[in-house]
Order: C-alpha cells, then sequence, then structure tokens
C-alpha cells in the first residue's frame, strides 16, 4: 500500500567514477532498493571522478539507510554523506518572529519604543479593550499543547511536541496570515493547564489547543471556554470534524444520498469522533452508531466516561451492542478516526450499496484505500498519497482568520457548520466526483472562503 514520500527523502553525497555508465548504475541501485529519485545533481567532476547528489524518497528511515547501501555497494562508489531532507527543515526551528516596522533612526526608535511607547500603554490601561486595535493581540493565536497525543506517537512530552507545534504555526501563517506561536506547557493537571493558560491569554487573540490526550481535553476546553473572552478551539475536535463533513457533504452528493436516509459508523470516540458525532447529529441521519475499544458505544453500558455517556444519549437508536463488525452491517458510511487495519474488504461489502469508507487513521488508516476501493464507491483517508486526503490544514486557518477578523468571543457548532459547508462548496458541480470530494490543501480560495464564513455568521448572529 505505502510508497515512498517526501516524509523520508535523503540527499546522498556520492563520489562515483567518471564513466559512461555511472548515472545509470547508480539510478538503477537506487531503484533496485525501492527509493525513488527526485533529484541527480553533478556537484564537481575531475578527469577519474566526480562529486553526484542524489535525492530520493523512501518509506522509512531504515529504507533510506537501504538504499543508501545498495549504492555503496557499487564497484568505484562510496557514499560520502546521507541527508535526512527532514530533519534539515527543522534544523533551528521553522518560524520566526519579525518586526512590522522599521527602526532605522532614532525617530522610528522613539515611537516604536520609549518614550512614545508609554502613551500607547497609557492608553491601553484606560480602555483595555484597545488592545485588539494597537498591539499583536488581534492576529496572534497560542497554539496550546501538553504533548499528550501528538500526531499518532501518543504522549511524548512537550519538548517533542515543539516541532508539530511549529508546523501548525507555521500553516496558521502560510494560509491565513495568523500569527501562532507554540506553548508547550510541561505538565498534564487540567486545572494547572487552564490557570496558566488564563494567565497568558491578555497577548493573544485565541487558543488552539492541540494534541492534548483525551478526555482531559474536553474538560480543557470546557474550562477555558467558560472562563476566557477569546475563542477556544480544539483542533483534534474541531477541525478534524469540520472536514470530515464537508467531505461527506460532498461524498453524499456524488452518491445521491441524504444524510437523513443513511446509517453512519463512527469509530474512535475521543476528541476527533466525539466533535464529529456532535456536528453529524446536528443533521439528523438516520442513525450513528459509535464504536470505541469495547464495542458500539450503548446506554447503560457500565464504566464510561462522562463524554460517553453524551454520545450514547445522542447515538444508537435502537441502543444495540456489538463490535464494530457489528456497526458497519448495512451502514452507508463509516468513518474511522481510530486505529489501524480494524476492519477488513469483507466488512465493506456488507455495507449498504454506494457505501463511504472515510479511513482516517494515519499513517496506517482502518482499512487498505485499496481494499476499500474494491467494494465502497468512495474513499477518503488522512493520508496525502490517495486521493480525498481529509486534512485540517482546510479548516482552521480561516476558522481563525474568521474569528479574529470578528473579534468573536465564544465558538458554536452552527459557526463549524457553517465553515464546512464553505469547504464543501469549494469544490465546484463540474469537479466534484468519487476521488474529489475536498478541495486541495494548496488551493488558496479555501481559507478566505471559510473566514468569511465565520465572519458572517458571527455577525448575522449579533445582528
Amino acid at each position: 500500500m505505502a510508497i515512498p514520500g517526501p516524509g523520508y527523502s535523503i540527499t546522498m553525497r556520492i563520489e562515483a567514477p567518471t564513466a559512461a555508465a555511472t548515472a545509470g548504475d547508480l539510478t538503477s541501485a537506487v531503484g533496485r532498493a525501492g527509493g525513488v529519485i527526485t533529484a541527480f545533481d553533478i556537484v564537481e567532476s575531475t578527469g577519474a571522478s566526480m562529486v553526484v547528489d542524489i535525492s530520493a524518497n523512501a518509506l522509512s528511515t531504515a529504507h533510506a539507510d537501504q538504499i543508501a547501501d545498495a549504492v555503496n555497494a557499487l564497484d568505484g562508489v562510496e557514499v560520502r554523506k546521507v541527508s535526512d531532507l527532514t530533519f534539515l527543515m527543522h534544523l533551528g526551528g521553522k518560524i520566526e518572529v519579525k518586526s512590522k516596522v522599521a527602526l532605522r533612526n532614532r525617530d522610528e526608535l522613539s515611537r516604536a519604543y520609549t518614550p512614545g511607547v508609554a502613551r500607547v500603554c497609557e492608553a491601553i490601561a484606560a480602555k483595555p479593550e484597545d488592545a485588539r486595535r494597537l498591539t499583536i493581540k488581534r492576529n496572534t493565536v497560542a497554539v496550546v499543547t501538553d504533548g499528550t497525543a501528538v500526531l499518532g506517537l501518543g504522549n511524548i512530552g512537550p519538548k517533542a511536541a515543539i516541532p508539530v507545534m511549529e508546523g501548525k504555526s507555521a500553516l496558521f501563517k502560510r494560509f491565513a496570515g495568523v500569527d501562532a506561536w507554540p506553548v508547550c506547557l510541561d505538565t498534564t493537571d487540567t486545572e494547572e493547564i487552564i490557570r496558566t493558560v488564563q494567565i497568558i491569554a491578555p497577548v493573544y487573540g485565541g487558543i488552539n489547543l492541540e494534541a492534548i490526550a483525551a478526555p482531559r481535553c474536553f474538560e480543557l476546553e470546557r474550562g477555558l471556554r467558560e472562563t476566557l473572552d477569546i475563542p477556544v478551539f480544539h483542533d483534534d475536535q474541531h477541525g478534524t470534524a469540520i472536514v470530515v463533513v464537508a467531505a461527506l457533504r460532498n461524498a453524499l452528493r456524488v452518491v445521491n444520498k441524504k444524510i437523513q436516509d443513511c446509517k453512519i459508523v463512527v469509530c474512535g470516540v475521543g476528541a476527533a469522533g466525539n466533535a464529529i458525532i456532535r456536528l453529524l447529529a446536528l443533521q439528523q441521519p438516520a442513525d450513528i452508531l459509535a464504536v470505541d475499544r469495547t464495542g458500539i458505544v450503548f446506554e447503560g453500558r457500565g464504566q464510561m466516561h462522562p463524554s460517553l455517556v453524551d454520545v450514547a444519549k445522542t447515538t444508537n437508536r435502537d441502543n444495540v451492542s456489538g463490535t464494530v463488525h457489528d456497526a458497519i452491517d448495512g451502514a452507508d458510511v463509516f468513518i474511522g478516526v481510530s486505529g489501524p487495519n480494524l476492519i477488513e474488504g469483507s466488512d465493506v461489502a456488507r455495507m449498504n450499496s454506494n457505501a463511504i469508507v472515510f479511513a482516517l487513521a494515519n499513517p496506517t488508516p482502518e482499512i487498505d484505500p485499496m481494499e476499500a476501493q474494491a467494494h465502497a464507491a468512495v474513499v477518503a483517508t488522512g493520508r496525502s498519497d490517495f486521493p480525498n486526503q481529509i486534512n485540517n490544514v482546510l479548516a482552521f486557518p480561516g476558522v481563525f482568520r474568521g474569528l479574529l477578523d470578528a473579534a468573536v468571543t465564544k465558538i458554536t457548532d452552527e459557526m463549524l457548520l457553517a465553515a464546512a459547508d464553505a469547504i464543501a462548496d469549494e469544490v465546484a458541480p463540474e469537479q466534484l466526483n468519487a476521488s474529489f470530494i475536498v478541495p486541495s490543501v494548496f488551493d488558496d480560495k479555501v481559507s478566505p472562503a471559510v473566514a468569511r464564513a465565520i465572519v458572517e455568521h458571527a455577525r448575522s448572529a449579533t445582528a
């Protein structure tokens, strides 16, 4: 299923003979080892030898080593150095702070800093709400994590979470012009995190919670939303839910079904699954079955966290029990936000005709997408190497752009649905097909559209 990708790309600096067959030998060696060459550059050449840089995609770090070993095994060839391009990108971090104002002379310094800045401070002290107008607060988001649920890596701690939060901040800037900053906290105490965020909140216009394990993430979000006067958004929940709902709306258009007629199975009831279920429930599908490690969630099931008790109240119309294999029988839609290889093609074959499968566990989905495609009409994953990538970057930059522009203090589910509709609408009717249900993450029209939807909804709600 997997193919070599840029996440495991390397550049090999190679010394090799200047023979006519050398280039072919080098490329063949990479190919035999399963690598995909992306660049071939001659750095220098002498009469007897030349230095070559070959860049290639691999499947893993071990596979990258195998590619280098295959090249090094050629007669007269020496691999001098192997550089991991992903690690090179992260050297020194991926974001920086830049001044928006010139400081070329004494006059400019006097206005940007002392003595002129004192007048601005006094103005804000007299009228605190002017902090949004006169400081970075109007365009700044804190990306807050405790490092307990980072990607599929789990609880790796706040320091190891920094690269992800940096990346998130870079995406905020790239797609929505929002200045975001990693805030990685060395504590997992819920009350301590809430208090810490409250203390730092004055400088920020919004809080993006990230990579915080369930169920504490629900408690954190609730506590912060109740006490802060700026929007709090948990991307693992709401960003995922927005894009899933957008993709599902378009997938249902492809198969000519209405959500009100559909039985939907949501496998995984952590942060993402919980939020997906909540947004789906607002659209009144025929039924939703939520499935966790124990099986189908139903009212009366013992030893459930309060978040699951709430899920049970809004799902499972007939209060059935069983496994994920039982739940999927006769379903129209399967949404997986759980773990790898949980269902098989035979399960998808027992779904209703024109079935929709969103297998979003990353990097290994709940089912091999190729196996799912043999039985389902529409298949989506969280991966970039298959069609229909469900990626949160379609949502969170535009959502925060809109929240900041409209000076929103509280986020509503209706705002999230408006964002989902905006994403779905960026796929024109003539573009829509089974392999294209969501726009590209590099479609520069998406974030502005989402921002407009948030602003319009916020204004209509206060009109």
